[in-house]
């Protein structure tokens, strides 16, 4: 409880509703279904802009030149090239560990080698991204145990990625599909990964240390482990005509439906309606995307009829993984891949940070015991 003697503001569990201050970054606009990069439409950008000058444009706050993304791609493969010549990352890319606990392992010993100073700077984000990419496209390639793909000249980030993981040229279908993802999670506020990255370095310690708790609160299925989720309970319900007893049985048992709901969406998630498109481009004919379809629509109706008190609504995740599926992506790699693209939203934060020099000190409200009398 708190009185005028004491006039802290009270947060309720999960700390909704509160803000930790301004940021120019981006805006999560729950109650129209928007998403703001730097003053541009995420759903705009991703149709008219790739992965890399989407990250700079959240680090600089404005959109590359040409000169300037190509500068941006080489410290990227560079980065993503060190990653194979280094024996300390590869000694974490373990390929029977825990993906995402691997890929934190070796951003750890990364970070190590880079020796940033406190806070960091925009030429470490760059290079972050590409530790990060070559990171999770090298433990990709050990996991299904072919030799990683060269890098080749006219890459783009997201065909790297796929030709360095897969160690076979991806079709510009795949690339473009990846490509949109990234774009479309590469940032989304405050949320639980990045708000443990702003805290981190708002101690005044650095990027690396940043990057890594940030992987450590995507890594909970709750946050980034949800793609996952969505196919195997796609798989579990197997048939259209199984979609209905199915859903209904999960909703009166209590059971979370994964793909649909958002702490902050009360309507449609934009993302979930950019991927929907990419998933319908890439896979018009494919059995899969049609029962993925069907379930959405069935668990809407259900949800509805179930919660008609609650805004319930698809979320960025179910349509992730329809599109990670039809690129063939593993799926352990999954959060791995989000982790990519969440760096450049989680460094462009960790950059914003270090610009308010006050450390991030929330309070908590004591209910326990007090001492006897």
């Amino acid at each position: 409880m708190s009185d005028d003697s004491n006039p802290r503001m009270h947060a309720g569990t999960g700390l909704e509703g509160v803000s930790i201050g301004p940021s120019e970054i981006a805006l999560v606009d729950g109650e129209n279904g928007r998403l703001i990069y730097r003053g541009h439409d995420a759903e705009v950008l991703v149709r008219e802009h790739n992965f890399e000058e989407v990250a700079f444009l959240l680090w600089i706050g404005r959109l590359p030149s040409a000169d300037e993304t190509n500068v941006l791609r080489n410290v990227v493969f560079e980065n993503m090239r060190h990653v194979s010549d280094d024996p300390a990352i590869l000694a974490m890319l373990d390929p029977k560990a825990l993906p995402m606990d691997a890929v934190r392992s070796a951003m750890s010993a990364w970070a190590m080698t880079r020796r940033m100073d406190e806070g960091g700077t925009p030429a470490d984000a760059q290079a972050a991204l590409g530790a990060i990419a070559g990171s999770v496209a090298l433990l990709g390639a050990r996991r299904a145990g072919v030799a990683p793909g060269e890098i080749k000249a006219g890459d783009t980030v997201a065909r790297a990625y796929l030709r360095m993981m897969t160690g076979a040229e991806p079709t510009d279908a795949q690339v473009g599909a990846l490509d949109a993802y990234l774009v479309l999670t590469a940032e989304h506020g405050m949320n639980a990964s990045t708000f443990t990255g702003r805290v981190i370095v708002s101690t005044a310690s650095d990027i690396g240390s940043g990057l890594v708790g940030a992987i450590g609160a995507l890594k909970g299925k709750l946050h980034g482990g949800a793609p996952s989720h969505v196919s195997s309970m796609i798989d579990e319900i197997g048939t259209m005509d199984n979609a209905e007893p199915w859903l209904r049985e999960k909703i009166e048992g209590g059971e979370r439906l994964m793909g649909f709901g958002h702490r902050v969406y009360k309507t449609y998630d934009p993302r979930a309606r950019a991927l929907s498109e990419v998933a319908q481009r890439l896979g018009s004919d494919n059995e899969r995307l049609a029962l993925a379809h069907h379930v959405e629509q069935t668990a809407l109706r259900l949800l509805h009829e179930y919660k008609p008190d609650r805004r319930l609504y698809t979320n960025v995740e179910y349509y992730a993984a329809a599109v990670l599926e039809t690129i063939e992506l593993d799926p352990g790699l999954y959060t791995p891949t989000f982790a990519v693209s969440r760096t450049a939203g989680w460094t462009a934060h960790m950059l914003e940070q270090i610009t308010f020099p006050r450390l991030i000190r929330p309070q908590v409200e004591y209910v326990g015991p007090m001492p006897a009398a």
